[in-house]
């Protein structure tokens, strides 16, 4: 009997820069992430982290026999924003990080959300990442600083933890279920 294929659902993950991208996919995928990373050199951010994502990140979690996620990590930084266009083809959902504990990038994730909702419209759910540490902020709370509709899920979120993780990819599944 010939094997079932799997039915390939893609989801990106994007968020601004240091949001917990990489971490995210990390944690959860199957397979050892393939990384595109370089050394940090602007200032400003090699003061928060050595490396940065240039292109994506790239890992996977089967869920079943018949499904299986893939999922693609934006860079977070401006001047890659080229990749977005090319990694949000094909997407059927996307999860959009912020560091809950800087709010200096609240901003830019409002503009991530901007870009995907007018070139790629796909369900979405926002992960307030870094809920762990001392000053962050509560999920309602980045709700209304990033002016998110009721209907948006905003969830809190600790990117090194696997069930964490795992909670905001179940909800944002559910969210597509709604439009299949």
């Amino acid at each position: 009997m010939p094997e079932k294929k799997q039915k390939q659902i893609k989801i990106v993950i994007a968020g601004p820069y240091a949001a917990g991208k990489t971490q995210f996919i990390n944690t959860v995928s199957e397979i050892e992430t393939v990384q595109t990373e370089a050394k940090t050199t602007k200032k400003g951010e090699k003061e928060v982290k050595d490396h940065t994502t240039v292109a994506m990140d790239f890992g996977r979690i089967t869920i079943d026999d018949e499904h299986v996620l893939y999922l693609f990590g934006t860079p977070g930084q401006e001047r890659f924003d080229f990749m977005w266009d090319i990694l949000g083809k094909g997407m059927v959902g996307l999860v959009v990080l912020v560091d809950s504990t800087d709010p200096s990038t609240f901003h830019e994730a409002r503009k991530i959300i901007n870009y995907f909702e007018s070139r790629y419209p796909a369900p979405f759910v926002v992960g307030c990442n870094k809920q762990d540490l001392k000053g962050a902020w509560d999920p309602k709370d980045i709700r209304t600083a990033l002016d998110l509709d009721e209907d948006v899920k905003v969830l809190p979120l600790v990117a090194l933890d696997k069930e964490s993780v795992k909670n905001v990819l179940l909800v944002l599944l559910e969210e597509i279920a709604k439009y299949l």
